[in-house]
């Protein structure tokens, strides 16, 4: 584009010195030459600036690990890589033996914690009894001894120490009854949401245990596809974070992240009309806006550690910042493969009369995508 002003220029230039027949001498063709570079010059850096480019632009994307949650063997593996799956449909089945044990080992548990659970209720019931029991036998000895003590001379001595002997024991019944129902009202009183706690330990547990049978169908975790797939079945599957059975990746909407520099950063405005060339598409422009401008730059962050940040790490200022790109929906470049590059420029409403020049520019730079040379 510099060169195709320059030339226009040259031919300006030429045509007002055949027209008005100015001489060539060591004052006009300078003078002209240097207007050129002047003008020239003031254009591109006014257009730079209000309008700012890069060609470092990269359409990102999420991976998410999937990871088993038990530890078991691969049985199979339904999925196909790259071919796009929902979310839910089983990606890898795990070897579910143990876990099916384990899960009708506590069921079987839980039956017979729960007849267990009726028994303590059984046994309050018996124990009220109990306490009823020996109140009825107190409150009759008591009787008989009140009896006893009201007519003295109709009942010996040793008759009213023996009445006296069975209250004390009837009251002593009555104490070890009472005893007996609160040991069986507080195991039943310890029950968590209206289980025994035996019987909530054991639901706790095949609640687990279910869980971990779920488990051995590891499921997609929302629409996308999942790409270089290794996983084979006899591989062991670990519930190590840095042991994943393979790589998911996202279906979400496509954006690009950019890289511009920081003296562009009060022309990079959100809402800001975007064109961008792809180098797999040459010769095509797609529109776009901008987003968003990044409240961070890479370069400049501080990560909790024993080595403490030097001069070193500010030797180079010139860090870009990164801003994301939206672009409109086309079958094109819906149809590229995740991660592509491409360059991108962005028009400010600041001298927009100069845009026309970056957008032949990115112009011109998508056609040029189509000369290269590989040996």
């Amino acid at each position: 584009m510099e060169t195709l002003i320059l030339l226009t220029y040259a031919a300006i230039c030429v045509f007002i010195f055949k027209v008005f027949k100015i001489p060539l001498n060591k004052w006009t063709v300078p003078t002209a030459i240097l207007g050129g570079i002047v003008l020239i010059g003031a254009i591109i850096l006014a257009m730079n600036y209000n309008h700012p480019y890069t060609d470092k632009v990269r359409q990102i994307y999420v991976v998410t690990p999937i990871v088993s949650e038990v530890r078991a063997r691969v049985l199979e593996v339904p999925v196909k890589p790259n071919t796009p799956v929902k979310k839910g449909d089983p990606l890898v089945i795990l070897d579910s033996t143990r876990f099916e044990a384990r899960v009708a080992q506590l069921e079987a548990q839980l039956a017979d914690t729960g007849q267990l659970a009726e028994g303590n209720v059984a046994s309050v019931g018996e124990a009220r009894a109990k306490v009823m029991q020996a109140t009825a036998k107190r409150d009759q000895a008591v009787r008989t001894l009140r009896r006893y003590q009201g007519a003295p001379d109709a009942f010996s001595r040793q008759q009213i120490d023996t009445q006296t002997e069975r209250v004390a024991a009837s009251r002593a019944d009555l104490d070890a009854a009472q005893a007996a129902l609160a040991k069986a009202e507080t195991q039943l009183d310890g029950s968590v949401d209206g289980d025994d706690p035996a019987v909530a330990a054991v639901k706790a547990q095949l609640e687990e245990a279910r869980f971990d049978l779920e488990n051995t169908v590891i499921r997609a975790p929302m629409d996308g596809f999942v790409t270089q797939l290794a996983v084979r079945p006899g591989m062991m599957a670990v519930p190590l974070p840095l042991k994943p059975v393979a790589n998911f990746i996202n279906q979400e909407e496509r954006l690009y992240v950019a890289a511009f520099r920081q003296q562009s950063l009060l022309r990079l405005e959100p809402g800001a009309e975007v064109e961008m060339a792809f180098t797999s598409l040459p010769g095509q422009v797609f529109s776009g806006k901008l987003v968003q401008v990044m409240p961070t730059i890479a370069e400049a962050q501080l990560a909790a550690g024993q080595a403490l940040v030097g001069g070193a790490a500010f030797q180079k200022m010139d860090n870009e910042a990164m801003v994301i790109i939206e672009l409109e929906g086309n079958d094109e470049v819906q149809s590229l493969p995740m991660g592509v590059s491409a360059q991108a420029a962005v028009y400010t409403e600041h001298l927009h009369h100069v845009a026309i020049i970056r957008r032949i520019l990115l112009r011109m730079m998508s056609w040029r995508h189509y000369l290269y040379l590989d040996h």
